[in-house]
This record gives C-alpha cells, sequence and structure tokens, in this order.
C-alpha cells in the first residue's frame, strides 16, 4: 500500500501499525488501527471498545461492541477535521478482561507505544466504554496521554487510580445501566480525584449500558469532550469547574447531560465547525 495515499489529511483509513506491536503486547499483533491519519498529527484520539469479564477467544470482525464504536469515530473525526488529529481504534488479543492479565488494558498499552513509536510525544485522548473505559483509565499512565473520555466504563472498586495523576478524565455513564454500576464509576472518580487526577462525572438520563437511548447524545458529547480535552475546543462551564476541583472536594461527579443538539453549551462552535448528526 502506498504511504502518502494512506496519509492524506483527515482521510480514512484502515491500516495496523505495520511492525511488532508495543511493550506489553503479544509478538505480531497490531494493537493499532488507524482510522484517520493526517500528514502530520499534532493529537490523537485512541477509541476502544467493550468486551466481557472472561474470554480468550479473539474477537471476530462482526464484533457488535467493536461496531458500537463506529458512530464515536465518525463523530470524533467531523469534530476534529482539519486539526491535524489522527483518530485510531484499539484491536484486542481476547474477549476478555481475564482477571490478574488484564489483556484489553495490555493491548491499550501496546497501542500507545506504538503511536509514540509512530507519531512522537503528541497529546493523546483515550475514549472507551465498558472494558474499554476500564483498559482506557488503567493505560493512563502513558506519557503521551492527556485525558480519558470514560463511557460507562467498569470501576471495580480495587482498581488502581494513581497512574491518573495529572490527567483530565471525564465519565459518562447512564442512569437506567444494569451492567456497570453508575455509582462504581462516581466512587472511582472520586478516588481518581483524591489521587491528583482532574476528573468530571456527567448522568446520562433514561440511558442504559448499550448507549442505544439518546445516542446522538453519547456521540457529540464525547467528540466535544475529547476536542475540549486537546485543547482544540472551550470545554463547558460545568466541566472546567469539576476538573478545577482537587483531592477530597465534593461536586461534578454526578452532573445531568443535557440534550447535546449539533451546536450547544456542551462546547459551542463557530458556524465552521458544525458538525452533523451521528
Amino acid at each position: 500500500m502506498d504511504r502518502q495515499a494512506d496519509r492524506r489529511a483527515d482521510g480514512p483509513v484502515d491500516r495496523p501499525v505495520a511492525r511488532r506491536t508495543g511493550r506489553g503486547g503479544s509478538a505480531g499483533h497490531q494493537a493499532l488501527v488507524w482510522r484517520v491519519l493526517p500528514e502530520k498529527p499534532a493529537a490523537a484520539v485512541l477509541v476502544l471498545h467493550g468486551g466481557q469479564e472472561h474470554g480468550l477467544s479473539r474477537p471476530g470482525w462482526l464484533n457488535p461492541p467493536g461496531l458500537r464504536m463506529r458512530g464515536f469515530v465518525r463523530a470524533l473525526r467531523r469534530e476534529t477535521a482539519g486539526e491535524g488529529v489522527a483518530i485510531g481504534v484499539v484491536r484486542y488479543r481476547h474477549r476478555g478482561w481475564n482477571d490478574e492479565r488484564a489483556d484489553a488494558a495490555r493491548d491499550a498499552a501496546a497501542a500507545l507505544n506504538d503511536l509514540a513509536e509512530e507519531l512522537g510525544h503528541i497529546p493523546t485522548v483515550l475514549v472507551g466504554h465498558s472494558m474499554g473505559g476500564r483498559a482506557s483509565l488503567r493505560a493512563a499512565g502513558h506519557p503521551n496521554v492527556t485525558g480519558v473520555v470514560a463511557l460507562a466504563p467498569w470501576c471495580p472498586q480495587d482498581d488502581p487510580c494513581a497512574q491518573l495523576e495529572g490527567r483530565a478524565v471525564v465519565m459518562l455513564h447512564g442512569d437506567r445501566d444494569r451492567v456497570t454500576a453508575p455509582a462504581d464509576t462516581r466512587l472511582f472518580a472520586a478516588r481518581a480525584r483524591a489521587a491528583g487526577a482532574r476528573t468530571c462525572g456527567y448522568t446520562v438520563t433514561g440511558s442504559g449500558h448499550a448507549l442505544l437511548q439518546r445516542i446522538g447524545d453519547w456521540h457529540r458529547a464525547t467528540a466535544r469532550l475529547s476536542a475540549g480535552l486537546l485543547g482544540l475546543r472551550e470545554l463547558p462551564r460545568e466541566v472546567s469547574a469539576a476538573l478545577a476541583l482537587r483531592g477530597d472536594a465534593p461536586g461534578g461527579l454526578g452532573l445531568p447531560l443535557p440534550p447535546v443538539p449539533r451546536v450547544s453549551s456542551l462546547g459551542t462552535l463557530p458556524d465552521s465547525c458544525v458538525t452533523t448528526d451521528a
């Protein structure tokens, strides 16, 4: 494949990193696949889909958790068009987290190492759903990572959070989620804040774990928050206020997510940056 043609600005690509995976991955496994790769990327977003608690089989091409994230990739692409943002997805070796193996987190770390090797030290936001949210939070200690947008994340109470020190973490969770607990997300966010992270949380009223209800709000909010964490857009006032809280300060962890129209108070954009519905 011609590399120059493959790196057209803001154009869709589907190319694994053509070498070994990064540290912590299996030889021959390509953890990072680009969806958008500008000529000279100035920032990046990596998208991580959900999975299972246990499972050693390899996700197939028709993988519902992966398909669910395509709308987020499209929304991110529109929101960051012309800004030199590379967008990639993390490919897992196994469907499950698999206890102490933490396979999804290892693959996230491998993808981040490959990103840094190919593009250098550029600010990177991780966007993860469910198990992908857990993997994003676990891998966020990587030097490139400046922020995480975690969607209905799986947050066991004994998961570490010290790696999030100095990072911005925005967590969104539906109040009808019966798979991962919104209360666990708020507790993790509070623990992360006490550990030195800058945290904020939104409650998506009326939505469950699969993100099917209010899907446009999920897409647009995620894209605009990611752009905000990269410094490309102004963050909503309530997010900036929550991220400014430190230590055991309460507040800003259960904000109601308002409906997010194409141009809204959640990162109001100039006319030239209006995006279409995801």
